[in-house]
């Protein structure tokens, strides 16, 4: 693999990571309308990365079908929303600020859980970044490999917060600041494996592309519906999360067709 692929992979872990090494130099936890703004910031990238880095993309891939093109961008997308819903399913998971476990019981700790609760949502993200790297990778795709860098970009910049997100209460809780630290960075290393699988994937099927695009355009809109969109929404003051949700829409965008041209 060319090193512009390992470094197209690695950014959004790295944004993840910087992100958790918060909780080395703020000494107070990150407050809640603070969180709402992040969170919000975030759905917005990912709202956004799902229409111009994957959405249309595939449709644009699927043009030879005619009148018909939207169907992989279609099928591709459900089969995202379902694949997350499976998984929302079955890994016992707890999101920021609720008191109930999801997922399949288990004894595992809350903390633990917390983490996979991001774990889960980072799975899409990984998922994203591989199939458009995949895109350039393998052809005729119309993916420019700054297009990839876009996205790649967009998504580690919204992983910062995330990050941050983890690892901040940890600390307040009495974690050490190391230990904190690594719950918040390993939140994020599914997002490399995701993302290489995809292109392992998409190397063996490569006429599967459209749908891996649409795929991974599924599941991260069925997270930030699901879970981001009520996060940012609770409690009093809840516009900033819609404002930072237009910021992170109009930042993802600028990113994508600035850059992707």
């Amino acid at each position: 693999m060319p090193i512009e692929l390992w470094q197209g992979l690695l950014i959004p872990f790295a944004g993840t990571t910087l992100g958790a090494a918060c909780v080395f130099f703020l000494r107070n936890n990150l407050g809640e309308m603070v969180q709402r703004a992040l969170t919000g910031f975030a759905a917005g990238v990912m709202v956004a990365a799902s229409i111009w880095s994957l959405l249309l993309p595939a449709m644009e891939q699927a043009a030879d079908m005619g009148r018909w093109s939207f169907v992989p961008a279609v099928v591709g997308f459900w089969l995202g929303v379902f694949f997350l819903l499976g998984l929302d399913r079955l890994i016992p998971h707890l999101h920021r600020g609720s008191a109930e476990a999801e997922g399949i019981k288990s004894s595992l700790g809350k903390t633990t859980m917390l983490t996979l609760a991001v774990a889960l949502h980072n799975i899409p993200e990984g998922m994203a970044v591989g199939a458009v790297y995949a895109g350039w990778l393998y052809g005729d795709s119309g993916i420019t490999l700054t297009g990839a860098l876009a996205l790649s970009l967009g998504i580690a910049i919204q992983n910062f917060p995330e990050g941050a997100i983890i690892s901040m209460p940890l600390k307040a809780e009495g974690f050490s600041k190391s230990r904190s630290f690594l719950y918040g960075t390993l939140s994020g290393a599914v997002e490399p494996i995701g993302a290489i699988l995809t292109i392992l994937l998409a190397g063996i099927l490569v006429p599967v592309l459209p749908y891996a695009l649409s795929f991974a355009a599924g599941a991260m809109v069925y997270v930030v519906v699901e879970e981001l969109i009520p996060e940012m929404s609770v409690g009093k003051h809840s516009n900033i999360g819609t404002i930072l949700f237009a910021v992170g829409f109009t930042l993802m965008m600028t990113l994508d067709v600035a850059l992707g041209a």
